[in-house]
């Protein structure tokens, strides 16, 4: 048939259909709708058939071939970009008292970038708008570069954002985004710190880790401090330490109000306190975000060292680097309280079991935890998780050797034991007798944030979304 057939042929059905009633072209349209259908399927069916009949299985198409392309693409793109232009973000503090929180607050921040930049604010400026801090410079930048979220450290940063410290941030540094908690942060004259960050819209929120702060540890040594030097009166010593485990939701503990009446009546009994209860309410998914996942390659030194790491400090960071250094793998063995407690009396460890296991999670050189190690070291121990090497540091909370008699027997016969030189002669109880010695200073401290952080939680607390 020549195309001027078709072409005819074409006309006269259209001037058919023209000159049908409607009728009829409902019913025409019905039918060829109804035949286009029947013609479509049984192509679509002898394609398929013939497809999977003739095409080999090599060849033929798998469900996530062409989306997988596609997301392996852009996730070359995405790393091609970060290596020509990471987008930095920036979190400045004091990170006096390194612990769970701050490293939290430094684990959201880094998820929200690609580079996180810390800014370490001087004791001179921690001395002018808060009081003298507990660490000195040097021992708080060597904890925040310990942890395994943070890229780069800038020290000598201003307490206040100002703007133009904020521009040096964005053209110097390349920063992209200021990061800082729910929490409010206010200027000496009350306005936000952060509202011209906001207004260039360069600044992104984090949720405030809840239970725990440095104000909130510092009372815990207070209040440790002084139950020690309460020997004395072991019935004044009990009614402290059933004071402070039970806890009240508001209100201050002050030591100097309980006597010996009081030690003598109830311990329910309304006191005002100074020292705020920890709120920390441990949960798995905060184990896995702390945890990093890794295990030890086949072949693989892994050495263990064990401890309280109570107050997590420089000491620990020091004896952590030392002990990564001996091996490919190291596993840190976390003593439980009850373990601390008998070791080194009342009120010890100042952190509890899981706030301890998260701060030595948060450092770069710890690859994984045991929550609860025992404190003897024993040959199952060595076995099952294929110790090759058992480290101890020089430097230790009980100052002599009979508190680890009979410890270390397995590996000392089995000739895996070293003991290392300790780099730093930090322990915890240096920390508390530098809170101890400026009582005075830290206990005002403590009453003026405490009561801000009360005002949070009785007022101003709201659910943010944690990233």
């Amino acid at each position: 048939m020549s195309r001027r057939e078709t072409t005819s042929g074409l006309a006269d059905l259209l001037e058919t259909y023209r000159d049908a009633s409607t009728q009829d072209r409902v019913l025409w349209l019905s039918c060829a709708a109804a035949g286009v259908c029947v013609a479509g399927t049984a192509f679509w069916w002898l394609t398929r058939e013939s497809y999977y009949s003739y095409v080999p299985l090599q060849y033929q198409y798998r469900p996530g071939t062409f989306t997988g392309w596609v997301s392996r693409l852009l996730d070359k793109h995405a790393k091609r970009r970060r290596s020509r232009r990471p987008i930095r973000v920036y979190m400045d503090g004091c990170f006096d008292l390194m612990h769970y929180g701050h490293a939290n607050a430094l684990r959201q921040a880094k998820s929200l970038g690609d580079q996180l930049v810390l800014g370490l604010i001087p004791d001179s400026e921690i001395r002018r708008c808060k009081g003298p801090p507990i660490l000195n410079e040097e021992e708080r930048r060597k904890l925040v570069e310990s942890v395994k979220w943070v890229d780069e450290v800038i020290t000598d940063v201003p307490y206040d954002l100002t703007p133009a410290f904020l521009d040096e941030l964005i053209t110097k540094h390349k920063i992209d985004y200021v990061i800082h908690g729910d929490d409010p942060c206010l200027l000496p004259d009350g306005t936000d710190a952060y509202e011209h960050a906001k207004k260039l819209g360069r600044f992104l929120m984090i949720k405030r880790t809840e239970g725990v702060s440095t104000t909130d540890i510092v009372g815990r040594m207070l209040i440790c401090s002084r139950v020690n030097a309460l020997n004395e009166s072991d019935e004044k010593q009990m009614l402290l330490t059933r004071e402070f485990s039970r806890g009240r939701d508001k209100g201050n503990f002050r030591l100097e109000d309980i006597d010996e009446d009081s030690a003598a009546g109830s311990a329910d009994s309304p006191k005002e306190r100074n020292v705020t209860v920890s709120r920390f309410m441990p949960t798995s998914r905060r184990i896995v975000q702390f945890s990093s996942g890794r295990s030890p390659p086949p072949g693989a030194k892994v050495v263990y060292i064990d401890g309280s790491f109570d107050l997590f400090h420089v000491g620990h960071v020091d004896i952590l680097k030392a002990a990564r250094s001996k091996g490919d793998f190291l596993l840190v063995g976390i003593h439980t309280d009850e373990d601390v407690a008998e070791r080194r009396g009342p009120h010890q460890p100042i952190m509890n079991l899981h706030e301890r296991a998260l701060s030595v999670l948060a450092c770069k050189y710890a690859d994984e935890v045991i929550i609860g190690a025992p404190q003897t070291v024993t040959e199952d121990l060595l076995t099952t998780f294929g110790i090759g090497e058992v480290v101890r540091g020089s430097v230790h909370e009980s100052g002599d050797a009979s508190s680890e008699r009979g410890r270390y027997d397995v590996p000392i016969a089995r000739g895996t034991f070293r003991r290392l030189a300790s780099p730093s002669p930090v322990t915890s109880a240096t920390v508390i007798r530098r809170i101890v010695d400026n009582r005075a200073q830290y206990e005002a401290r403590n009453a003026k944030k405490g009561a801000s952080e009360a005002s949070y939680y009785a007022a101003s607390k709201q659910y943010v979304h944690e990233v």
